[in-house]
């Protein structure tokens, strides 16, 4: 399977959970971040997963940007779903689940559900056992396409 995991990290921990993601998800799959990623090659691809931290209560304006720029069926037959990376709180935002609205809304088909991974705060690490958490997502995932 073709896929992709399209991320914005600005700390360095949601890189980390994309990598794993893809690594996952095998030899056809790349990490790319949100910046970088060009639009074209949607044509080429089976799957796409978005990743963002949650900022002020939403995806990283990168991110937003890039999913705001997807028009009506432009991701028509292809399967996708969602993560973001956040502080673990009684109270905070949510990017997977409006990540994967948009991805929706762009005609993807969303084919697990969002997950959301947890670091410590602003200046800390993902939790222990995170990066193995995003494997066996993949993995879910993957099981998808068999």
């Amino acid at each position: 399977m073709k896929a992709v995991v399209v991320f914005d990290s600005n700390l360095g921990n949601t890189k980390i959970i994309a990598e794993a993601i893809a690594k996952e998800l095998g030899r056809e799959a790349k990490a790319i971040p949100v910046s970088g990623f060009n639009i074209k090659d949607l044509s080429e691809i089976e799957l796409m997963i978005a990743g963002s931290p949650i900022i002020g209560w939403k995806p990283t304006e990168k991110m937003d940007a890039f999913l705001s720029d997807l028009s009506e069926g432009q991701l028509k037959g292809i399967k996708a779903t969602s993560f973001d990376t956040r502080v673990k709180l009684f109270i905070h935002g949510d990017a997977m689940n409006k990540i994967s609205e948009k991805l929706k809304s762009a005609g993807a088909e969303i084919i697990v559900k969002p997950q959301a991974f947890y670091v410590g705060g602003k200046e800390t690490n993902l939790f222990a056992g995170e990066v193995e958490k995003a494997s066996n997502w993949a993995k879910t995932i993957k099981s998808k396409f068999e």
